[in-house]
């Protein structure tokens, strides 16, 4: 039996819709803007079910800038790290110190200061940090601390990390104490939700920083330079080629018991179980001053048995991280999250299988929808789609809080309210063919109310091309060549668009149709498709609100230290050719014709004559109540044997300042001078004129004109003296 035929495009629309979610799923063509939504729903999920209580194991003793200003500017003397670790370590007989930070360099003063740090390091539990390059630069300096384990030929994975350089301590403090890297992943949108655990460097495994310290913590402190003496993680594996999945610890603090599981991802990372907004404040982790245990304020014993981690708060030393808790994030108490996410076996998994899992939740999804959304009315779809989609939402969810996985949900909840809008709209589109089709005609070039006013009678309007009396508008940016020439291609674009969207907004609020963009130009008129007996009144007044959103805008730039931008605009009232024109390839809704190129030729006037609007005669006609009109000349354009005269408004209509009005009628009798060839009067007419007003352009292309004129006749040159 065949189906109905808007049935069948009902379905065929919701398989390409489900076709594209599972390519995502897949990653055979991963969608940014999907990628965009299951981070942030990600994030959700960790703010909603993070435990954010106190950790007593790890605390953090902090480089803020109270001990900056105590202590002195970073890096300190050797000798002063050499005191912190025999105060946290003996004093108050933590079990294990980490350095959130790298010694790449040999200590201020003599080596002896080198010497020392090293002495309190060896053998004692501590970690310093380093830190790996994936910049293709290959860049190496101090010693890279021995593998945890040798990386065999099947485990070298297209799905790994490229590490190819590294910044560690100097060898004699790198043979004191072992070292992790404290690198972090910072997603597309700059968060950081990952950190590696193990990296494949130079033909073995490195550990990471917070690796390091739970496999000091775990062994009873028992520290060794090479942390190959310390039992070893077992890497786990899974699929053909292998693809890492996790690691394992042989046995937990005290001796042996339940191993220690870490879920990974493919690259070696792992999932950051954040547990509170993080800093001193945030209630994770207590945070001490590191001027105050260098002072020996604590009692003696307050840490002990404790991780301490070495960190940085202070803004001045850069260790803040955008996270899913917080904007600014202490770079340290990321690794303090992974270290107590791995001693509670709270580390989130994305698992190898997540994609399948989401393909097969899409497939049955996106079927059922697309076999019973179309038999069903509004009440029902809505009622299927949105049950459906709480119910995946509530299946992820769950599975995050009890079972601690990591699942994609926004190709399912896309494919689900994609499929459930797009038959709703189906459905409408057939009950209302004619007004969904002039929408479709007209809704790029015609303001959204204009095309409502329009829909209600669609059998006026079409697109077949007819002469009609309009007003024109061409608004170009001047001097946006040359700036453009200064600025890089993002910056260009921001600027454009951001100029564009305020200048079509104004369009539009003066109902004008959008005709075409053309670089840094933008072309409008009014009087088609919709019919108006004051088109050249709205698009006065549109120029008019443009050339002010143009001040706000320079204002701004202004205060920025940019440099102001001008617009020049040309309008031209007549009567044009509008219609669907075009090739077979692309065809657009437009406007031809002599009034057209007018307005266009008035436009490129505005730069001759150093005024933002240019109007010819027909507008001021029509549109002599919307402004105050100053007539400045006739003029030849390009492509027409008669002259133009031309018009540029002032203000707009209203109450006129005396200045303003003095100035016009003074004006008006000037030009009357000019056109007579009455020189001296119009010469102290202009003088005057122009002490009212030196910047405005068209005085001096008079008063130019005047010298021209007096240059070729010397007597009257003479006269003339003001």
């Amino acid at each position: 039996m065949r189906l109905p035929f808007h049935r069948f495009w009902r379905m065929a629309l919701a398989l390409a819709v489900l076709a594209l979610a599972l390519l995502h799923a897949l990653g055979v063509h991963e969608s940014d803007l999907l990628t965009l939504a299951d981070q942030r729903l990600y994030d959700a999920r960790l703010r909603l079910f993070m435990p954010a209580t106190l950790d007593e194991r790890v605390v953090i003793v902090d480089v803020d800038e109270a001990s900056l200003a105590e202590l002195g500017q970073w890096p300190w003397p050797r000798e002063r790290m050499a005191e912190l670790v025999e105060e946290v370590l003996r004093r108050q007989r933590a079990s294990v110190i980490g350095f959130d930070a790298v010694f790449a360099e040999a200590g201020r003063g003599s080596e002896e200061s080198d010497a020392r740090f090293a002495a309190a390091l060896q053998g004692r539990p501590a970690v310093l940090g380093y830190y790996l390059t994936s910049d293709r630069q290959g860049r190496r300096s101090g010693a890279l601390p021995a593998p945890i384990a040798p990386l065999l030929a099947a485990q070298d994975t297209p799905a790994l990390m490229l590490w190819d350089g590294y910044g560690a301590s100097i060898a004699k403090l790198a043979s004191a104490a072992p070292q992790g890297f404290f690198n972090a992943l910072v997603d597309s949108d700059g968060i950081v939700r990952s950190v590696p655990l193990v990296a494949a460097v130079d033909g073995g495994w490195r550990e990471s920083l917070a690796l390091a310290v739970v496999r000091q913590y775990l062994y009873g402190g028992v520290a060794q330079a090479s942390s190959q003496a310390l039992p070893a993680p077992a890497l786990q594996w899974a699929g053909e080629p292998p693809l890492l999945q996790g690691l394992r610890l042989p046995h937990t603090r005290g001796g042996p018991g339940q191993a220690l599981q870490v879920p990974l991802t493919a690259s070696g990372a792992a999932l950051a179980p954040y547990r509170g907004p993080g800093g001193a404040r945030g209630g994770s982790f207590r945070y001490y001053p590191a001027a105050d245990v260098l002072r020996g304020s604590l009692p003696e014993g307050a840490l002990a048995g404790r991780i301490v981690l070495l960190g940085f708060t202070a803004p001045g030393l850069m260790d803040l991280r955008a996270t899913p808790v917080s904007a600014v994030y202490p770079g340290v108490e990321v690794h303090a999250n992974l270290i107590s996410g791995m001693l509670d076996g709270r580390v989130p998994a994305r698992p190898g299988y997540a994609p399948v899992l989401d393909a097969a939740l899409l497939l049955a999804s996106g079927l059922l929808l697309a076999l019973l959304l179309p038999a069903l009315g509004v009440a029902g779809a809505l009622a299927l789609g949105l049950g459906l989609a709480a119910a995946l939402a509530a299946l992820n969810f769950w599975l995050y809080a009890a079972q601690g996985l990591a699942l994609p949900l926004a190709a399912q909840l896309f494919v689900v309210m994609a499929l459930l809008m797009l038959n709703l709209g189906y459905g409408y589109f057939i009950e209302s063919r004619a007004r969904r089709r002039l929408i479709d005609l007209f809704g790029t070039y015609v303001p959204p109310e204009l095309v409502q006013r329009m829909a209600s009678q669609p059998e006026l309007y079409t697109m077949r091309a007819e002469a009609r009396e309009i007003t024109v508008m061409f608004c170009d940016m001047r001097g946006f060549t040359s700036l453009s020439e200064t600025m890089a291609p993002l910056q260009l674009q921001a600027l454009l668009n951001r100029i564009f969207t305020r200048l079509t907004q104004v369009i539009r609020e003066h109902e004008g149709t959008i005709d075409k963009y053309m670089g840094d130009c933008v072309m409008a008129f009014w009087g088609a498709p919709l019919r108006s007996s004051n088109h050249a009144a709205r698009a006065v007044a549109a120029a008019l609100a443009m050339h002010k959103a143009m001040h706000e805008i320079n204002a701004e730039r202004v205060c920025m230290g940019l440099p102001a931008l001008g617009v020049g605009i040309g309008i031209n009232t007549g009567v044009a050719s509008v219609g669907d024109m075009g090739s077979n390839v692309r065809r657009a809704y437009t406007a031809v014709g002599d009034a057209v190129n007018l307005a266009a030729r008035l436009e490129a006037q505005t730069r001759t004559w150093g005024v933002t609007i240019l109007a010819g005669d027909a507008t001021r006609a029509q549109a002599e109540d919307v402004a105050v009109w100053q007539r400045l000349d006739r003029i030849s354009v390009r492509g027409r044997q008669e002259e133009v005269t031309i018009h540029t408004p002032r203000a707009p209509a209203g109450p006129v300042a005396a200045l303003l009005a003095q100035e016009l009628a003074l004006w008006q009798q000037a030009l009357d001078d000019w056109q007579a060839s009455r020189l001296r009067p119009f010469a102290q007419k202009l003088h005057a004129l122009r002490a009212i007003r030196p910047d405005f352009e068209p005085y001096a292309i008079y008063a130019n004109r005047l010298q021209a004129r007096l240059a070729e006749n010397p007597p009257a040159a003479e006269r003339c003296q003001v």
